[in-house]
């Protein structure tokens, strides 16, 4: 498929489980609720979002740089620097979407999505929810959601490549997910919005 400087093209996730199989798909919109206006510094098919983790340092607000967080509302306008005055270079439409803190200016935070795109959010725009992406990077595969931390444990559910679902905890090597009714056990390899070796409480 085509894609053009100023649109992305992209279809919905895909839930996968037992008997079940949900497509949703929207063309103009992303796996996860975002509005592209200007790609321009994107060439298409690109993935440089973080996926290992990276030194961290303590920004001005002093919690680490890097870090995830999530949107707390339906619509945030994402900005081209750090203040109002910046015209809005894409719109999230998706609340609860996981997103990395790379950098901090007074109540202004630079982030980076799934996409590996940046740009300037408000900070009352965050949440310190953790959620995350399932492996946006298998655009048409699933992930196994296991009964527990284990690939030998009974598979729940299989979800489609950039599922959205909440973090409820990870070893280091293994996280629990809910989403979509379900909740399992899945590779921490396999998500966006954890870093590898990380474990969250």
């Amino acid at each position: 498929m085509a894609v053009s400087p100023s649109t992305k093209r992209r279809f919905g996730s895909v839930v996968l489980a037992v008997a079940c199989l949900g497509v949703a798909g929207a063309v103009g919109w992303s796996f996860f609720g975002k509005r592209v206006e200007s790609l321009a510094s994107v060439a298409p098919g690109d993935t440089t979002a973080s996926i290992d983790a990276l030194p961290k340092s303590l920004g001005p607000s002093g919690l680490p740089i890097p870090r995830f967080v999530s949107l707390k509302a339906e619509k945030v306008n994402v900005r081209r620097g750090p203040s109002s005055d910046h015209p809005v270079a894409w719109v999230f439409q998706r609340k609860g979407l996981p997103v990395e803190i790379v950098a901090e200016f007074e109540n202004w935070r630079r982030v980076r999505d799934s996409d590996g795109e940046e740009g300037w959010i408000l900070q009352n725009m965050l949440s310190g929810k953790r959620t995350a992406v399932m492996a946006p990077w298998k655009q048409g595969q699933t992930i196994a959601l296991y009964g527990s931390a284990s690939t030998a444990s009974g598979l729940v559910a299989q979800f489609g490549s950039g599922v959205v679902g909440e973090v409820e905890g990870c070893t280091g090597d293994w996280c629990e997910i809910s989403a979509g009714g379900y909740d399992g056990w899945v590779e921490q390899t396999q998500i966006w919005g954890v870093y590898p070796g990380e474990a969250v409480d």
